[in-house]
Formats: structure tokens, C-alpha cells, sequence
């Protein structure tokens, strides 16, 4: 019972995972300002590495684990850059 009521909820989180990540790419693409498609970025990183933790979860296998720190070390760097090209219009100075 316990296991049958844990892979669905797995099977159930993917699938609004996967509606998330749907979301957030409309965002990036009609997002009026670059801001918007900022946060869309943001938002669509944060969801593929929880997505990669739920495949994880699902497999027993750690190397999704480590595929989800990697994208969420890039997408915060990649995240802060970003914000602060926007803010003075260049990451280096």
C-alpha cells in the first residue's frame, strides 16, 4: 500500500513539475521585460533541479542528485550576472 501510494505521488509530482517548467518557459518567451524573463529563468532552473531530485527519488540513483547541484550552482550564477548586467549594463568591472 505504502509503496504503491508513494510511486504515485512520485508519478504526480512529475507531472506538476513538468506543467511548472511549462509555465516558466512561457514566461521567458512572452515576458514583456527582461526582468520578467529573469525570474522566468530563475524559476525554470529551480524546477528542472527539483524535477532531476524527484527522478532521483524515483531511481535510487545519486547521480541525478548531483546533476541537480550542478544546475543549481550555475543558475545562481548565472542568475546573479544577469542581474547585474540589467543593473549597470555590464558584469565585469
Amino acid at each position: 500500500m505504502s509503496a504503491a501510494l508513494l510511486a504515485s505521488a512520485v508519478l504526480l509530482a512529475q507531472l506538476l513539475l513538468v506543467a511548472a517548467m511549462g509555465c516558466a518557459a512561457m514566461r521567458l518567451l512572452i515576458g514583456p521585460r527582461a526582468q520578467d524573463r529573469v525570474l522566468a529563468l530563475d524559476a525554470l532552473y529551480v524546477v528542472a533541479a527539483m524535477l532531476l531530485l524527484v527522478f532521483g527519488m524515483r531511481t535510487g540513483s545519486p547521480h541525478y542528485f548531483e546533476a541537480a547541484l550542478l544546475i543549481t550552482l550555475i543558475g545562481f550564477v548565472a542568475t546573479a550576472a544577469l542581474s547585474k548586467f540589467l543593473m549597470r549594463g555590464e558584469v565585469i568591472e
